[in-house]
């Protein structure tokens, strides 16, 4: 849309006093619980490009990967390797893979400890919770108990929660809910596999 130099103004001008008046009344900072859930690609990436924001201020950052122990990722060997950072993988990777609910929920659980033990520690300013979401819907975990820990977390703890079909008690407990929706995804309409610094 072509717009005059005056309308311009004028739009962008009203922009900018909407833009100062929101920045005015924000005038506190909280641990926020994060999640990026969705169909769509993107949700861990979006995880991880906060987690190193995190580790460049210099602040202490946890990860669990709950579904990808089985699999080699870039961001593990990256952040794994960061001074100020403790990253876990557990699982034998994905759910159709193992084919058994008792391990799987075993797996979650030994994950869920040390997340929790993260949350709770006061030791980290932020911990990422890779794929949590799908171990909830598979209910693999209590999402009240995981909902427990959220709220008993130090007051500038960040926690981010990442998966497809994240569970409506989740969402309704976070401050930051994104979904990513798929419009297009190479796999799906070319055949073209997963490739490094893409998709691991």
């Amino acid at each position: 849309m072509k717009t005059d130099p005056e309308s311009h103004q004028r739009m962008t001008q009203r922009r900018k006093e909407g833009f100062e008046k929101k920045l005015a009344a924000a005038d506190q900072e909280k641990g926020l619980l994060i999640v990026n859930t969705g169909s769509g690609k993107g949700k861990t990436t979006a995880a991880f490009g906060m987690a190193v924001r995190v580790l460049g201020h210099g602040m202490k950052l946890g990860v669990v990967q709950f579904i990808k122990g089985a699999l080699h990722t870039a961001e593990r060997d990256f952040l794994g390797s960061a001074a100020h950072c403790d990253f876990v993988t557990m699982g034998d990777g994905y759910t159709w893979n193992t084919q058994d609910r008792d391990a799987d929920m075993a797996t979650a659980r030994k994950g869920w400890e040390s997340a929790a033990r993260m949350i709770l520690s006061g030791d980290y300013q932020m911990v990422v919770l890779d794929e949590l979401n799908i171990v909830l819907k598979y209910e693999y975990l209590s999402i009240d108990e995981v909902l427990d820990v959220f709220s008993r977390r130090p007051a500038m703890l960040h926690v981010v929660v990442t998966g497809r079909h994240a569970p409506d008690k989740l969402i309704e407990a976070a401050d930051l809910v994104t979904e990513m929706r798929l419009v297009k995804h190479p796999y799906r309409e070319q055949h073209v596999k997963a490739q490094r610094g893409v998709e691991f």
